[in-house]
């Protein structure tokens, strides 16, 4: 007979599934931003009650990748292009001190962590992968924060890098279509080497370089459009795409 705890448990890995699908098709931009999220259209698609979709849903909002709106309904969350320049500006001082951080306090496990991630981005990037590069880069640099010892750095820090999801997969999207050996460089084995000195000072200018690398990146895929073919909305309409194989 089933209990309440099995019922509970139950109902949990339903909202982990429809979380985990509505997460990678939004940050894949199959669910493009402003996209409606309604819990019955959900409900029927994954059959499942409204329960489960409504709890995937808060985990969705508690990850700032939807938004619910005045009226109790719930979209996916736009992308403010407008305001890029202050979000480089708070990613850059965090990067920043979070790699300061773990040139200070690294074990040697946390160095064989940071190796194990820069290795599993350079596979992502020649398998031509763009969502699994922006999850690749996402876990080095929380690796990175989490040698900092540092839990409230942490927590920020990854705030600022789930929000930086979506511009990292349209940004790696068009590097890998315009030349895929600007993605493969050495900065991330830098920052490791740096941090694996204890020099604080190396790796918070090779944190800083980081950034302004993404930054210049970034801005260069969206006025990357001498045909018009490297728009914002292309590169989001080309990875639907992929990601539902059409």
């Amino acid at each position: 007979m089933p209990t309440e705890d099995s019922d509970r448990a139950k109902r949990g890995g339903s909202a982990g599934r429809v979380h985990e699908t509505l997460r990678r098709e939004i940050l894949a931009l199959a669910l493009r931003p402003g996209t409606p999220l309604d819990e019955t259209q959900l409900s029927q698609r994954f059959g499942l009650s409204r329960s489960p979709v409504r709890e995937a849903l808060s985990r969705l909002l508690a990850e700032r990748l939807v938004e619910m709106l005045p009226n109790r309904s719930t979209i996916v969350a736009p992308i403010d292009l407008a305001g890029f320049p202050r979000f480089v500006e708070a990613l850059d001082l965090q990067q920043r001190f979070a790699t300061r951080l773990a040139a200070r306090h690294r074990s040697d496990a946390d160095l064989d962590r940071l190796r194990a991630c820069a290795a599993r981005f350079d596979e992502t990037v020649q398998g031509y992968q763009p969502l699994e590069m922006s999850q690749a880069n996402y876990d080095f640099h929380i690796a990175v924060a989490e040698a900092g010892q540092n839990p409230w750095v942490t927590r920020q820090y990854g705030e600022l890098l789930n929000e930086a999801r979506r511009l990292l997969h349209l940004h790696f999207e068009f590097l890998l279509q315009v030349d895929r050996t600007q993605v493969l460089n050495n900065q991330h084995t830098d920052i490791i080497e740096a941090i694996a000195a204890r020099d604080a000072e190396a790796a918070d200018a090779l944190a800083h370089a980081h950034t302004m690398h993404f930054q210049t990146r970034f801005l260069k895929a969206l006025h990357h459009t001498p045909d018009a073919e490297f728009t914002i909305e292309f590169l989001a309409e080309r990875s639907a795409r992929r990601e539902t194989g059409a």
